[in-house]
């Protein structure tokens, strides 16, 4: 994921507030957020996921005029081998995420995302041979440059596909 700007809007925090279920009126309320530490309002756990919507190329959005996975019309499935995605004779998985806020981001921060590679590492599985676990770590920056989520996921690989076990 390569996004130039992410600007973090009142309407966007709100939109993202609600589709978690969250009513706290820090995510909603400028008045009240204005008496808060934050002072203004603040973009929800986990808001800085929305930033592939973007991405030009955020590989979960559909392109205009071509056929989707995610559509009952088109292909069941992702053909396509993405990064930390599927390989070898088996399939791959997101595994975990994990965030570490340098500070909260708030309503009229611009971010920027860079993505690093992370670790990896292998483990022995018991139906799908060896399990290739590998790292991606973003990092979110403010219009001042100055770090502000770092978001790792982790994305597991299996040798081949996984037997029933039985």
């Amino acid at each position: 994921m390569a996004v130039g700007k992410f600007p973090i809007e009142a309407s966007h925090v709100m939109m993202f507030a609600r589709s978690i279920g969250d009513a706290n009126d820090i995510y909603y309320d400028e008045e009240y957020a204005k008496g808060t530490e934050s002072g203004a309002i603040i973009a929800p756990p986990t808001f800085v996921q929305a930033s592939a919507q973007f991405d030009p190329d955020y590989f979960l959005r559909p392109k205009i005029g071509e056929e989707w996975f995610g559509s009952a019309k088109g292909p069941t499935g992702i053909t396509k081998k993405k990064e930390g995605g599927g390989g070898g004779g088996g399939g791959g998985l997101h595994a975990e995420q994990h965030y570490v806020y340098h500070r909260t981001p708030k309503v009229g921060d611009v971010l920027t995302a860079e993505v690093k590679p992370g670790k990896s590492w292998e483990k022995e599985g018991r139906r799908g041979g060896k399990l290739m676990f590998s790292e991606t770590v973003t990092e979110y920056r403010d219009q001042n440059g100055e770090l502000v989520v770092t978001a790792t996921g982790v994305g597991v690989r299996t040798e081949r596909p996984a037997t029933s076990g039985e």
